[in-house]
């Protein structure tokens, strides 16, 4: 990421170049003028908070220590660990400022921003998952769910990232319980060690064991759980014009495939009307390929993980094994493809998905494939 690369600060002086960040990001800009709780934030607007949680970065010294690879992704994590703020900020009825939903609104404008800049898959979705799950470490040890979102982010970015983020987070603002999460970070790191999570991914005794311990709430992580698989469903995931299609022909030839865009022209539904029955009848198609014990591939845009659950969901019931395939190309290209395409979808619709896209993660299935497809 060579824009990350010119602006992250850098020996010997190790200057945060604010200026430059400024003109080079529109969603930095945005970011002035948005109000702070003054409780937690006697800083200022969330710019001035933004700028500072750099500053406090580029001090640390676990931050100076690290290769100058890693400097970067986290610099670009803390530019962009807020930048959700503008959407969501409101004044509730006792004139009190929240930014409720900030950290999920924000790993989806994160994953946009990195994208139209060209960040490699992997690279992205490791600043994205921080992003979401930044104030993690500030109340951890009160989340039921703390193991499970531990080993999720240490299967797409590290926890001793998160630590490091939330750490130039608080220090980079005006409050007074900054010693209390502090403490709770370091009880976080702790936390992470202990779960041999901390700056490593969670290993699991098989893909099925990890597949399993994400969809039984309270699985014993070390259980290696019996494959009693029959069959694979290949999901796919990609905007319009990521090549789904292409890739499906090359790489499963002979399979069935439950395609979303047949059954809308079968059924003579546009891409911007009601779904429901197209995802009816797609469900059908995929009852008949699982009782039968039948491999097949699911196409469809599928960009967002409540909506693949759906088809990950079936094909569990019917003990499916799944890869998920997850196509992307840069906007550009994306776009022409799209328009060359005998059915276009509509401009607004391929805004819409792109502004909910989830990229699929290891959390979700026997495996996950990240292509490049452009």
């Amino acid at each position: 990421m060579q824009l990350f690369d010119d602006l992250c600060p850098a020996p010997p002086r190790w200057v945060v170049p604010w200026p430059e960040i400024e003109s080079a990001f529109g969603w930095v800009r945005r970011l002035a003028g948005v109000p702070q709780d003054a409780v937690h934030h006697g800083e200022g607007d969330v710019a001035v908070h933004t700028r500072m949680a750099c500053e406090v970065l580029a001090e640390l010294p676990e931050w100076r220590e690290r290769p100058a690879a890693e400097r970067v992704r986290l610099f670009a994590a803390v530019l962009l660990h807020d930048v959700a703020k503008p959407d969501c900020t409101k004044e509730d009825a006792e004139g009190r400022i929240t930014a409720h939903g900030h950290s999920r609104r924000g790993d989806l404008i994160a994953r946009r921003v990195l994208w139209e800049l060209g960040a490699p898959p992997a690279w992205r979705e490791h600043v994205a998952a921080l992003v979401r799950h930044h104030q993690v470490p500030f109340w951890a040890l009160e989340r039921p769910d703390l193991r499970e979102i531990a080993f999720r982010v240490s299967l797409l970015a590290r926890n001793d990232d998160l630590a490091v983020l939330a750490t130039a987070d608080i220090l980079g603002r005006i409050c007074g319980d900054a010693a209390e999460v502090l403490e709770n970070i370091a009880l976080f790191r702790e936390y992470c060690a202990d779960q041999d999570c901390l700056d490593a991914p969670r290993v699991f005794p098989s893909d099925h064991a990890r597949y399993w311990y994400f969809r039984k709430p309270g699985r014993d992580p070390g259980y290696a759980a019996y494959d009693d698989t029959r069959m694979t469903v290949t999901v796919m995931s990609g905007l319009p014009g990521a090549g789904k299609d292409h890739w499906i022909a090359g790489n499963r030839p002979g399979l069935p495939v439950v395609s979303l865009d047949a059954l809308r022209a079968e059924l003579g539904v546009r891409p911007a009307g009601d779904q429901r029955p197209v995802v009816a009848a797609a469900h059908r198609l995929a009852r008949e390929h699982l009782r039968a014990g039948r491999p097949f591939v699911w196409n469809a845009t599928n960009v967002t993980r409540q909506v693949r659950e759906q088809c990950v969901g079936l094909a569990a019931g019917y003990h499916a094994r799944v890869e998920l395939i997850a196509l992307e190309a840069p906007p550009r290209i994306l776009r022409e493809r799209n328009l060359a395409r005998s059915h276009p979808v509509p401009d607004a619709v391929v805004d819409r998905l792109i502004g909910r896209w989830e990229a699929p993660d290891p959390t979700e299935a026997h495996s996950v494939t990240w292509i490049d497809n452009g």
